[in-house]
């Protein structure tokens, strides 16, 4: 079973779909006994960074998200389940984050004909090495919508990278800690292959 984390983040229920379409059991959830429970955990997000603290703190989620991660369960953040696992945002610079990863979550430069957000398909440049990506051809597309990326401080975490404007730390794995600044849920096969990917994962 795998817990998705309920702090009223926007894209919980897109999420809940591709796991079960992928046959696994999902329940959305912030009861800490079901979280600790599941095999695999789940943090989505859409929304600003500082909102989404806010939320985390307000339902009790912190902790637990601090503990699933000790108990070397699988977890898997997306989009701005992915720039939660920092310290810091220049989104909210008020706010702190979870401070699980090292590195700073930064807003995409302005360039000559791009807009911000990025929003729609880019290609990935993939690691290897990556666990969240076996199988995959290489340089697959999966599907954007960010105003802030990640760079990573130690590049033994980053497991694909993109380009728009800047060099995107487009997903991390650090031991059990996995996350995804794309949208795996709206990336179509690739999508779905990266989803089974970590549901087959033993860490």
């Amino acid at each position: 079973m795998i817990s998705i984390l309920d702090y009223d983040a926007g894209n919980i229920k897109s999420v809940e779909k591709a796991v079960q379409y992928l046959g696994e059991e999902a329940v959305i959830t912030r009861d800490r006994d079901v979280i600790m429970a599941s095999d695999k955990v789940i943090l989505p997000g859409v929304g600003s960074f500082g909102d989404a603290m806010g939320k985390i703190r307000e339902y009790g989620l912190e902790n637990v998200v601090y503990d699933v991660v000790d108990a070397d369960k699988p977890f898997l953040g997306i989009c701005l389940g992915l720039q939660l696992l920092f310290k810091t945002s220049e989104e909210s610079p008020e706010a702190t984050g979870l401070g699980i990863l090292d590195g700073e979550i930064l807003r995409i430069p302005d360039a000559p004909g791009l807009k911000i957000p990025q929003i729609g398909w880019n290609n990935l440049e993939i690691n290897p090495n990556a666990r969240l990506f076996k199988g995959l051809p290489e340089n697959p597309y999966v599907y954007f919508v960010h105003s802030y990326y990640l760079k990573a401080k130690n590049p033994e975490d980053v497991a694909a990278s993109t380009f728009y404007s800047t060099q995107i730390h487009a997903s991390v794995e650090h031991g059990n800690v996995f996350a995804c600044q794309f949208h795996p849920e709206k990336s179509s096969e690739v999508g779905l292959k990266i989803l089974k990917n970590f549901i087959d994962l033993e860490v």
